[in-house]
């Protein structure tokens, strides 16, 4: 038995870890490298295995940076069965087809500008929406939480609800072979507690090896009552000044997550009851009516709500833009908008064009409600640069900025020390998916249980 760290291995993004049992070679997630330029080069560069090789794919949720370079996996050469819950597959599907259109608009972009200076070059995409259509044939089982399945001799997998995002999964593995038996587990990416919508991360069964996320290893959040009222406040404020707000806003689980909260603080009259709400990501509008379909996956209080007949994410003055040209006419609104828009690191999407149109006013303000990894766009505006860059022009920064850290998708310190101490007494813990401070310090607070903080590509028995 050997595990190998091809992604999230000294990085928060790309996971992807092979496990090699019983005559089988597994791999956990196959994620896209995101961040910087050089980041997402790597995207196009060997997986450091062969894909042809690997007999599964166990997928722990639909975020890019773990299911996005499946349609390349495939385009060289993987052949076997992707294997997750029922949600995360829905999810999957809607992730990789917008990926891929990027990479085709990209791709088009920078052929264009080959052709402008002269280059006869066809640059191609990282892999086309034909690439992802092939995918989607090898997703075979979809496996529900808390039920042990046979994915093969000698390995069983069963997916534990990890509340992160709509059909998130931890993945215990018992592996038998020869005389041998072993129980792993994957953390996938572990949710924060006490967010509306879906259930609490479920805690976890003991294991002989832990392979843990630590993308809030050094810190903790906010509460997520204030930051509530924190966004409240911020959109209030703005309102006030006469200007806009603009929500950077991952589609999957935080668009969802902050219209549930928009509609409670409009029924709790917290917040202007006629506010114009603008949804505009295709990608969101699209993940919201999957949520719609996947009631197993809320908690109590969600349930509820359908139960009464109520739609928890519905709000009077919600509007969906999904064409290009509703989402450029947004750009005519001065001020008293809401205008909720991906990607949620600015590192592409529509968000940008409204940074572009608002980020210079000092009436507006852009809030930031999830994670900015290093060489974003958006890390740059929380950490205080007056200037960006944004379609070749240098825009200023004079709208206020909000960073509400509470609305985490991620597990923080606390809750990370605390999943861990379920594992049991682990006889070694791999943490991955974390910048090094953020590794580092929670490796400290496991002690003195055995951790490993693998590099890239590094190799390991087990």
């Amino acid at each position: 038995m050997h595990i190998e760290f091809h992604g999230a291995a000294g990085g928060v993004t790309g996971s992807c870890h092979l496990l090699e049992v019983a005559g089988k070679r597994l791999l956990i997630d196959c994620g896209m490298y995101q961040g910087s330029r050089e980041l997402e080069q790597e995207n196009a560069e060997p997986f450091g295995f062969d894909p042809a090789s690997i007999d599964y794919v166990l997928l722990t949720h639909a975020h890019l940076d773990h299911c996005g370079r499946l349609p390349l996996l495939v385009k060289r050469g993987f052949r076997g069965e992707i294997i997750t819950t029922g949600a995360t597959r829905d999810l999957a599907k809607l992730v990789m087809m917008d990926s891929a259109h990027l990479a085709e608009e990209e791709a088009r972009r920078k052929t264009h500008q080959a052709r402008l200076a002269g280059s006869r070059e066809t640059i191609a995409p990282l892999y086309s929406v034909l690439d992802v259509f092939d995918t989607l044939d090898y997703f075979g089982r979809w496996i529900d939480y808390n039920n042990p399945t046979r994915i093969d001799r000698g390995i069983r997998a069963t997916f534990i609800d990890a509340g992160h995002i709509l059909g998130s999964a931890c993945i215990l593995l018992h592996l038998h072979e020869g005389d041998r038996r072993l129980k792993i587990l994957f953390s996938g990416d572990l949710g924060n507690k006490g967010r509306p919508i879906l259930r609490d991360p479920a805690s976890p069964p003991k294991a002989d090896v832990v392979v843990m996320e630590s993308t809030y290893g050094n810190r903790c959040h906010k509460p997520v009552p204030s930051s509530v009222a924190e966004l409240y406040e911020g959109i209030l404020d703005t309102l006030d000044r006469g200007g806009n707000v603009i929500i950077p806003t991952f589609a999957l689980e935080r668009a969802q997550e902050i219209l549930y909260f928009l509609r409670e603080g409009i029924d709790q009259k917290l917040i202007p009851r006629y506010l114009p709400v603008f949804l505009d990501s295709p990608m969101a509008i699209s993940a919201t009516e999957i949520f719609r379909r996947h009631p197993e996956c809320y908690d109590r209080e969600t349930c509820a709500i359908f139960r009464e007949g109520s739609d928890p994410f519905g709000l009077p003055e919600l509007h969906f833009t999904r064409e290009t040209a509703e989402s450029m006419r947004l750009n005519q609104i001065d001020s008293g908008a809401v205008i909720m828009a991906g990607s949620g690191m600015c590192t592409g999407g529509r968000v940008r064009h409204h940074l572009k149109h608002n980020l210079a006013r000092p009436e507006c303000s852009v809030i930031f409600v999830g994670y900015a990894a290093r060489g974003t766009l958006a890390r740059a505006i929380i950490d205080g640069a007056r200037k960006v860059h944004i379609f070749g022009k240098q825009i200023p920064v004079n709208a206020r900025i909000y960073t509400i850290g509470g609305f985490s998708a991620h597990a923080d310190q606390a809750e990370l020390v605390a999943w861990h101490r379920h594992t049991g007494k682990p006889g070694k813990t791999f943490l991955v998916h974390g910048e090094n401070d953020a590794i580092t310090t929670l490796a400290d607070k496991l002690q003195p249980s055995p951790v490993e903080i693998p590099q890239l590509h590094q190799r390991y028995p087990l």
